[in-house]
C-alpha cells in the first residue's frame, strides 16, 4: 500500500526527517513512538503533501504510484485522510457544512446520522468548524469527517492529545468503525497513528510499531513491547540498544 524510499525531508531549511525507509501491506495498523520533534508528524505532513514540508531526496508510493510531487488534493483524491493533532478553527462553517461537503462521494444519509449519534456530535453540527470545541470533540469531529470521507490510509496524529478518559473510549471506537466493526479491520484500509502515551492500543490492534528518534526510524517490533521498553528505558535508551 505504501512505500518510502530514502525520504529526506527539511522545514524551513532545517532537516527534519533523515533517509527513511517505511513499508506497510493493505490492511496494516502501524504506530509511531517518539519523543518531541523527533519527526513523526512531518512524516505525516509529508505523506499528505503539505508544502511546508520540503522533500530533499527520496520517493513515495501510494498503491504503486509515485505521488512524491503530486498536490495534497490529489493524495486525498487517491485516499489518503489525515486527522490533525491540533486541528485549526474554521469560523463561518459548520461541521454539518462540511459533513455534506465530504459526503457528496456517496456516503449513507442514514449511516452518517448513526455515526453522528454515536459521537455525540449532534448538538455541533450548526457550530463553527473547532470553534470553542473540547479537545475530546475536536478528535470525534475529525474522525466523523474521516468516517464520512472513508480514505483507504487513515493518518491519526495523537489522537489521545487533549482528550479526557471518558472521551478516550470514543476516540478509539471511532478508530475501529473507520478501519472495521469490533476490531475486525477492513482487509485494505491501513492506519498510521502517532501516540505518545500508547492508551489507544486499548482500542486498537495496531500491527507494527516504531520508534522515531532524531528523524530516523530507529527499531520495529510489536507495539506493546516497544511501550513496555520506552515506559522502562525512554526513547533514548530503546534508540541506542536498536
Amino acid at each position: 500500500m505504501l512505500k518510502i524510499q530514502d525520504l529526506w525531508v527539511s522545514i524551513d531549511d532545517r532537516q527534519v526527517l533523515k533517509g527513511v525507509n517505511f513499508s506497510m501491506d493493505y490492511g496494516e495498523i502501524n504506530v509511531l513512538f517518539g519523543p518531541n520533534g523527533a519527526g513523526k508528524t512531518t512524516f505525516m505532513m509529508t505523506l499528505m503533501g503539505f508544502p511546508r514540508y520540503k522533500i530533499e531526496q527520496g520517493k513515495i508510493y501510494f498503491k504503486g504510484m509515485d505521488i512524491t510531487n503530486q498536490d495534497l488534493y490529489e493524495r486525498a483524491r487517491l485516499g489518503l485522510g489525515i486527522s490533525f493533532q491540533r486541528p485549526p478553527t474554521v469560523r463561518g462553517v459548520t461541521l454539518k457544512k462540511i459533513i455534506d461537503i465530504i459526503a457528496n462521494n456517496g456516503s449513507d444519509d442514514a449511516g452518517i446520522k448513526e455515526k453522528i449519534e454515536q459521537l455525540n456530535l449532534a448538538g455541533h453540527l450548526q457550530r463553527g468548524l473547532n470553534d470553542g470545541f473540547s479537545g475530546g470533540e475536536m478528535k470525534r469531529s475529525e474522525l466523523l469527517q474521516l468516517i464520512v470521507q472513508r480514505p483507504e490510509l487513515v493518518l491519526i496524529d495523537e489522537p489521545e492529545s487533549g482528550v479526557d478518559i471518558e472521551n478516550i473510549s470514543l476516540v478509539g471506537e471511532a478508530i475501529n468503525s473507520l478501519l472495521g466493526k469490533d476490531k475486525v479491520k477492513d482487509p485494505k484500509r491501513g492506519a498510521i497513528i502517532i501516540t505518545h502515551t500508547g492508551y489507544i492500543l486499548d482500542f486498537v490492534n495496531a500491527d507494527k510499531g516504531y520508534i522515531v528518534f532524531d528523524g530516523v526510524f530507529v527499531c520495529r517490533g510489536n507495539p506493546r513491547d516497544i511501550l513496555s521498553e520506552i515506559k522502562r528505558h525512554g526513547y533514548r535508551r530503546c534508540a541506542e540498544c536498536r
